[in-house]
């Protein structure tokens, strides 16, 4: 099953602070059927408990997401942000991470989302792959250098 698609490839979004761009991230993948109405807050909650910020060399990134019982189907909105919105760190360190790519995960497999965790964990940890990603235009040409990684 495919967890890319081009519509929920966003370019150049946009959001005065984390609680905004969630909210409005959210809202993209509850409009298009891959989340259930309770997607928005529990992502906000899960957020504020875990955060989701990343620091990794060349663009810093979040992946914020909320339990399995929250979607309809499983999917990744990605977004790169004309500015960055600051997230807090990973792992409770309470650092800021102002990214600048959001990977919105709609996780219905709690074990196939360990996998995916790790298979990302190869473009996060790829400065060149990672700035490349984040350059790139074109949604089509997003889903198709983030699938080469995934499958």
């Amino acid at each position: 099953m495919a967890l890319l698609h081009e519509d929920l490839v966003l370019l150049d979004a946009a959001a005065p602070d984390r609680e905004t761009l969630l909210r409005e991230l959210a809202q993209v993948l509850l409009k298009k059927g891959y989340v259930k109405d309770s997607y928005p807050e529990a992502i906000l909650a899960r957020e504020a408990a875990y955060p989701t910020g990343l620091n990794t060399k060349g663009v810093a990134l979040a992946m914020p997401h909320a339990a399995a019982e929250h979607a309809e189907k499983a999917a990744i909105l990605v977004a790169r942000l004309k500015e960055p919105v600051v997230f807090k760190e990973m792992g409770g360190s309470g650092k800021d991470v102002p990214a600048r790519l959001v990977f919105m995960l709609a996780v219905d497999d709690p074990e196939g989302h360990v996998i995916m965790l790790g298979k990302f964990m190869s473009i996060f940890t790829d400065e060149t792959k990672l700035v490349d990603l984040y350059e790139t235009n074109d949604p089509a040409a997003v889903v198709a250098k983030l699938e080469a990684v995934l499958s």
